[in-house]
């Protein structure tokens, strides 16, 4: 009856997103402003992009540190086999709460930040191809492997770099017919079957 509440009638004005999203503040400093250090000018880019390295250097310390814990070696337990885990002793109902609760928590924090950096968060923000894209970064790397999750997520977002100069050639030996769009998610595909027929 409610298409994405919007149609027939706009309940929560939920589709048009939200909009003026303030830019962050660490101890005063704006990082939605310029910086001026030593004569130098660092854009507010660069600001982010140093924020964004030190979250993801704290969120890999966390998971290894996580990894190695009690809970960590009782979340390994639950993924291989939730009975024998129960029968070992392990609150599973708990532990299972909790890998959700951590989840929720750095994924909101990510949110937190994806929308303060683009000062504006919509429903198109967030497409189908996207978590197709998070799924196969992650089952490229490697499930529980965190080194291998960081080289997959690395070669997924450098893969449509690589493509702009693959598929020129590509497209004048199909006519224009094979777009780049269309082989970026060939090869996701592709390379999601081959770690699936080999892991």
């Amino acid at each position: 009856f409610l298409n994405n509440l919007d149609h027939p009638v706009n309940l929560t004005n939920g589709p048009k997103g939200i909009g003026q999203i303030d830019s962050v503040k660490i101890f005063g400093l704006d990082l939605g402003r310029r910086l001026e250090v030593f004569g130098y000018d660092i854009n507010s880019v660069t600001l982010y992009y140093y924020l964004f390295l030190v979250l993801v250097v704290l969120s890999v310390i966390i998971c290894y540190r996580l990894q190695d814990s009690r809970i960590g070696r009782a979340w390994m337990a639950i993924r291989e086999d939730e009975i024998a885990a129960k029968a070992m002793g392990i609150n599973t109902r708990n532990l299972k709460l909790l890998a959700f609760g951590m989840g929720a928590s750095f994924g909101g924090v990510s949110g937190a930040m994806f929308g303060a950096f683009q000062g504006f968060v919509s429903p198109e923000s967030f497409s189908l191809m996207e978590s197709v894209m998070i799924v196969a970064m992650v089952v490229l790397g490697g499930i529980g492997h965190i080194p291998g999750v960081i080289l997959g997520a690395v070669l997924l977002s450098a893969l449509p770099e690589v493509l702009r100069y693959v598929a020129g050639p590509l497209q004048a030996m199909t006519d224009g017919r094979l777009d780049s769009a269309i082989l970026r998610q060939l090869l996701i595909a592709l390379a999601m079957i081959i770690i699936m027929l080999l892991r």
